[in-house]
């Protein structure tokens, strides 16, 4: 998880060099006075300022408020004497760093109506101060009313994406431990009975192998073909736990489809019966993959997955709405693509990548391998 606050914003256009200048420009406007008591004022404000500014990236209570509180108090007195309105960036960065919704939205707004208020003021008490720099306030104005909101909205991408990671983590162990519990339920439904039925006729036989050798040898035949019966159940069982199904990934797709709030349409039927348990892996791994970048990379509101079989080929296609993959995927973090086609190219399939109002992914594999059976 993300910490409360960064002193420094991590975008380009916001760098640590940006802030510099906005740090030091004060001083200029500072200078311009020509009174002495001006200038100590001034100086008195911005030290107290960044003092306030320090504490307030410090406090994780309700004295961060106060602190938010002291800086837009010296952003409108600084904006009245000197006509430096610039020091409402610094405020709203950091408010585009609180977590808590309500306190967001109270000190933004209020931050807000202060600053347009102290900016009309300031035409009213002296307009030659302001109107040189109209077009910088205005600037300045329309930066304080969507950084926040433009930080805020990452903050909660973050948080969502840490969530999902948990969850998906979570959703992963309770998913081992499910498939243990089967696992152990089929075992001792398939061996359990049998192997009862198995330890029965064999004390049976040996009772009847001396008054009755051919009712012995009739028993011996039907433990033999129990036991092969068995071990057929219990080789069936194996290779099924080797296998997954298109259908069981589903589901977990859904789950966390659902949680990421984006909505999934689902085309086609996800039941192959012909195909091989090779390929039927190869592509549960790749449409896991796909989804995950889905939720990670993709940004968007909508989800479409569909299935398809034709006498020459399976096809899997997943559409989302979302910004796209840049350079078809090339820079995507994790290289997950490049896992995806050297998973497809085992069993002879393609991966295709459309950008057009999202991202269009395209698995296809061939269909004869249906015909290739586990060794």
């Amino acid at each position: 998880m993300s910490s409360w606050y960064s002193i420094f914003p991590k975008n380009p256009w916001l760098s640590i060099y940006a802030w510099v200048v906005f740090c030091i420009l004060p001083f200029f406007y500072i200078l311009r006075s020509a009174s002495p008591f001006d200038l100590m004022i001034g100086i008195i404000l911005l030290v107290f300022f960044f003092l306030s500014y320090y504490f307030s990236t410090k406090s994780q209570s309700g004295l961060m408020y106060m602190w938010i509180s002291f800086e837009i108090v010296i952003t409108v007195l600084m904006t009245l004497l000197f006509g430096y309105v610039y020091l409402s960036i610094f405020i709203a960065f950091f408010i585009g760093n609180i977590r808590n919704p309500v306190g967001f939205f109270i000190i933004y707004g209020l931050h807000i109506a202060i600053l347009i208020g102290a900016v009309v003021a300031g035409f009213f008490i002296e307009i030659e101060l302001f109107l040189p720099q109209i077009h910088f306030i205005i600037i300045s104005i329309i930066g304080v009313v969507l950084l926040p909101f433009n930080l805020y909205n990452r903050q909660k991408r973050e948080r969502l994406q840490d969530q999902l990671e948990v969850a998906r983590k979570r959703i992963s162990e309770l998913t081992i431990i499910q498939e243990r519990e089967r696992i152990a339920r089929d075992l001792h439904d398939t061996l359990g009975q049998k192997l009862s039925m198995i330890g029965l006729k064999s004390d049976l036989a040996v009772r009847l192998i001396e008054r009755d050798k051919q009712a012995a040898m009739e028993e011996l035949q039907d433990i033999r073909q129990i036991s092969s019966t068995a071990l057929k159940e219990v080789r069936d069982l194996v290779s099924g736990m080797r296998r997954v199904k298109l259908k069981d990934e589903l589901v977990r797709v859904q789950q966390l489809l659902k949680a990421a709030e984006i909505e999934l349409e689902i085309e086609g039927d996800p039941n192959f019966p012909d195909m091989s348990p090779i390929v039927e892996n190869v592509l549960v791994m790749c449409l896991k993959e796909a989804i995950n970048n889905v939720v990670k990379h993709s940004y968007a509101e909508r989800c479409c997955i569909v299935f398809r079989r034709t006498t020459k080929e399976f096809t899997i296609k997943v559409k989302d709405n979302g910004i796209g993959i840049a350079q078809n995927g090339v820079n995507l973090p994790g290289n997950g693509l490049d896992g995806m086609e050297e998973r497809l190219e085992f069993v002879n399939g393609k991966l295709r990548i459309a950008n057009e109002e999202g991202t269009e992914l395209k698995i296809t594999v061939p269909a004869v391998l249906k015909q290739i059976k586990e060794g």
